[in-house]
């Protein structure tokens, strides 16, 4: 029962927020798995490292997937870029046990994260932006983050 209303809660929570601040949530989820797998790599837990990139994995998948390149222009095109470079940084976590990749994946997503929230707190969003950060899947998108 109780899980049901921890499920109730949070579509009620991803339904009333905006596609911006949907992304933001997104971004929080990703730097928490990031401390996960540095703080499972650094315990040479595999399995615990292993969860925690493949879920960071799913999480910057679903925000490049949301990217509109047609609508979003240079600055999707370039984010597109990025999270494939995300994307690499963290197979070399997997790969090599590589702590200072994991430390460069973690900077650029809270860089990203807060330029998002800088976003998400202005009262107009530029229609290229709203573009870029097209809806998010919802709230099993979202259940990746928890």
């Amino acid at each position: 029962m109780r899980q049901q209303g921890l499920n109730a809660y949070r579509r009620t929570e991803v339904q009333s927020r905006t596609p911006i601040e949907l992304v933001v949530m997104l971004y929080d989820g990703a730097l928490r798995f990031v401390a996960v797998a540095q703080d499972a790599l650094r315990r040479r837990d595999i399995p615990a490292r292993r969860e925690a990139t493949s879920r960071l994995l799913a999480i910057v998948s679903e925000l490049q997937s949301t990217l509109d390149l047609e609508r979003g222009g240079e600055v999707a095109a370039r984010l597109d870029g990025l999270y494939d470079y995300v994307t690499r940084r963290i197979l070399d976590v997997t790969a090599h046990n590589d702590e200072a990749a994991l430390d460069e994946v973690r900077r650029l997503l809270e860089t990203l994260r807060d330029g998002w929230q800088a976003l998400a707190r202005t009262a107009t969003i530029d229609p290229m932006v709203a573009a870029v950060a097209a809806r998010p899947a919802g709230p099993q998108t979202l259940e990746q983050t928890r």
